[in-house]
């Protein structure tokens, strides 16, 4: 590393970690990116709904983003893991798994956020391929197919309201007995909607890709694709030892990017109930600007000359 003390420490360097560091390089900011490479749609074999990207393989997106954010003179990236932080009088202190330690005015936490998988076999390995969270990222590709939702009560009523409009071939899977409310349930099948109340074993699939979904009972039922919404959690603590604050759906309180602790920010999922790319290509950009506005009202102050100078020097 050529600098230990940045303007800025990203902690994680996906879509939000990445457009953030633009921004801040653009403003000439001395930036530090530390990711572990372990995005959230990493097994994601395409993704849509962001223009200019649409089909493109997540990874590609994530590569091509890197090369042109490095072209940034003031902008690093280290391959690591953050492993902890503390707050100092100057800003903060950062620990990585590595055994490097580096020191930043502000932070920024682009960390994602975990997917807790239910433990139904062939339920991972389809994640984001054929089981899917969002239509508006993959509904297109699998329009008019049979496709099954994994839900129950208000939940499960709601998600078969949002895919309604991609595919007349929806099935309802509650995985036991339904919490369906009588009307819900009449209102399903007036639209043709079944609701398959049996316990699911496992999802068939090859590589990926359902086949059929097994019932405990044995029996069985093909589909295409299927909806789900699985339990997530914060992917990286940091942010809590440090005191920052969630809301009640376990995401970080953000005001502009701005988290609850004076220094810290957030972009991207761990943030935002709308996980996609554009998303987050949109959050970290945004972030950026924020944090880089903090930064200008602190130096706008100082009155020192020579310190102005040293500071639009891009090393």
């Amino acid at each position: 590393m050529t600098h230990t003390s940045f303007d800025a420490v990203i902690v994680g360097g996906s879509y939000a970690g990445l457009s953030a560091a633009m921004s801040l390089g653009r403003a000439l900011r001395r930036v530090l990116i530390i990711d572990s490479g372990l995005p959230c749609n990493r097994q994601t074999p395409h993704s849509h709904n962001f223009i200019t990207h649409d089909g493109e393989k997540p990874a590609a997106i994530a590569a091509k983003a890197r090369e042109q954010v490095l072209q940034y003179p003031t902008v690093r990236l280290l391959n690591d893991k953050a492993s902890g932080a503390v707050k100092t009088e100057t800003g903060f202190e950062v620990q990585t798994q590595g055994g490097e330690t580096f020191t930043a005015r502000k932070l920024l936490f682009s960390t994602g956020l975990r997917d807790l998988m239910p433990e139904i076999e062939g339920f991972a390995e389809c994640w984001g391929v054929s089981i899917l969270h969002c239509p508006y990222c993959h509904g297109y590709e699998y329009r008019s197919e049979k496709t099954g939702i994994l839900g129950n009560g208000e939940m499960g009523f709601e998600m078969v309201k949002l895919i309604f409009n991609w595919t007349s071939q929806l099935v309802l899977f509650t995985n036991g007995d339904s919490t369906l409310t009588p009307a819900q349930t009449e209102q399903l099948y007036r639209k043709g909607i079944r609701i398959v109340e049996k316990e699911i074993g496992a999802f068939a699939h090859e590589r990926g890709q359902i086949r059929e979904v097994v019932f405990k009972d044995g029996s069985q039922e093909n589909i295409t694709a299927l909806y789900a919404r699985t339990a997530m959690q914060q992917h990286c603590d940091l942010p809590f030892q440090l005191g920052c604050e969630l809301t009640a759906q376990g995401l970080l309180k953000v005001d502009f990017q701005k988290t609850t602790v004076p220094g810290i920010y957030a972009a991207g999922d761990n943030s935002s109930p709308l996980r996609s790319v554009a998303n987050s290509v949109a959050a970290g950009m945004f972030a950026g600007a924020m944090l880089n506005k903090e930064l200008l009202e602190e130096d706008f102050a100082k009155t020192d000359v020579e310190e102005r100078r040293t500071q639009v020097v891009v090393s």
